[in-house]
């Protein structure tokens, strides 16, 4: 049995107004209130950061924001600053999802420059990696991820590491309703484990968290979290029910 805390985070991508997700922020944060051993974070969209914050600063649930950009201030058009994100309450940030990657461009020399911009400002990194469903069917599975570890933490040191959080998100699984198999998941996040301790040293490898990713509901996240590598869960739809996902947490 490992002493890494549990760890589940809510995606609430481009969904809610403030008002909605000060609704359910709430609502989730008295649903979960009891709960000792595990750590909670939701990730409204930017708007919504500031309030919802007020909303559960009381409580146990933590705040994290979807994305960053590396540089300090300046002309990006559209573009959120690590100080921004700290000034509205966050202490987590998600980086490298699959749908920045798809849809917006995002590399692993991109992601690389936004973990250093999160851990220099004292944010956690939650970062996402995974394969596509046409990698895994090439059977290029652990190479895909094996670039996008080292690729997107070259440079890093073991310190960095210390409070990181991965996420292994099949692409294919994220949204679909397919769902890597507990046996799939975890044969990943050994895979992972393993890799990270090639890189960072054994004490690293042994106290990071991997989280699994993808289409993860309250039917399966007990399976999924009996497995040994598999430390919580990145949750997106589901996250946006407040009972919903917190029978999710409930459950672990």
């Amino acid at each position: 049995m490992n002493n890494r805390r549990p760890f589940i985070a809510g995606n609430w991508k481009m969904y809610k107004t403030s008002a909605e997700a000060v609704e359910t922020a709430k609502k989730l944060a008295g649903l979960v209130s009891g709960v000792i051993n595990i750590d909670v974070m939701i990730a409204p969209p930017f708007t919504a950061l500031s309030q919802v914050h007020e909303a559960i600063k009381e409580s146990s649930v933590m705040l994290g924001a979807q994305n960053i950009f590396w540089e300090k201030e300046g002309a990006y058009t559209g573009e959120i600053s690590p100080g921004m994100i700290v000034s509205s309450g966050c202490r987590y940030v998600i980086i490298g999802h699959s749908e920045r990657r798809q849809y917006f461009g995002e590399t692993d020399s991109t992601v690389n420059k936004k973990i250093r911009a999160a851990v220099n400002n004292d944010l956690v990194p939650v970062v996402c990696i995974g394969e596509t469903e046409k990698e895994r069917d090439a059977e290029h599975t652990f190479n895909i991820l094996d670039k996008q570890i080292k690729m997107g933490l070259e440079g890093h040191s073991p310190d960095d590491l210390q409070h990181m959080i991965l996420a292994y998100e099949p692409v294919w699984a994220i949204g679909t309703g397919k769902t890597a198999t507990s046996v799939q998941a975890q044969e990943v996040h050994r895979f992972l484990r393993s890799l990270i301790e090639d890189l960072f040293g054994k004490k690293i490898a042994g106290s990071i968290r991997i989280l699994y990713g993808g289409s993860v509901k309250p039917e399966n996240i007990g399976e999924l979290m009996s497995m040994p590598d598999i430390d919580g869960a990145l949750v997106g739809g589901a996250s946006l029910d407040a009972e919903k996902f917190a029978s999710i947490i409930n459950q672990i």
